[in-house]
């Protein structure tokens, strides 16, 4: 069955359960002081869009738009558990991202990730990112890597 990817709402029983998933490997990487997790309930507010990917109905990947001001959209929360990955689900979303960012009128997109998801860097950099000095509030830790791509206004 092939992978579906839509708009959906995190406050959901198994995209909890993805999140959460996230979140343990998020702390097996980076000690949990330098983490910076957005909550399903924080990423349910009206300045976040939220992109689920299912295989056969199960929540398989995710990734959500958070608005700034300035024009500046954010990538959080991205993630594909172990047995989706390397399907393209990652690059996919990010996709979603930012034609969603397009669509609202956005010219900058940031992340912040952390200092040894290289896995991850390889998505944002397929995307057409380029590394960065800090975005946003983020401090310089020495445990995050930081990301941009400007936006054809």
């Amino acid at each position: 069955m092939a992978v579906t990817i839509a708009v959906e709402s995190p406050l959901q029983d198994d995209v909890r359960t993805l999140i959460a998933a996230l979140n343990a490997t998020l702390l097996e990487l980076t000690p949990a002081e330098f983490c910076t997790h957005l909550t399903v309930e924080q990423m349910a507010g009206a300045d976040t869009t939220v992109f689920i990917a299912r295989d056969g109905g199960r929540a398989v990947a995710c990734g959500a738009l958070k608005r700034h001001g300035d024009g500046i959209g954010e990538v959080k929360r991205m993630y594909t558990e172990p047995a989706s990955q390397g399907q393209g689900i990652g690059g996919r979303i990010l996709e979603l991202i930012e034609a969603t960012a397009r669509d609202d009128g956005l010219t900058r997109l940031v992340l912040e990730t952390g200092h040894l998801h290289d896995a991850a860097w390889h998505v944002y950099e397929r995307g057409g990112f380029t590394r960065c000095g800090p975005v946003l509030d983020y401090p310089d830790t020495g445990y995050s890597v930081f990301y941009e791509k400007l936006l054809a206004a």
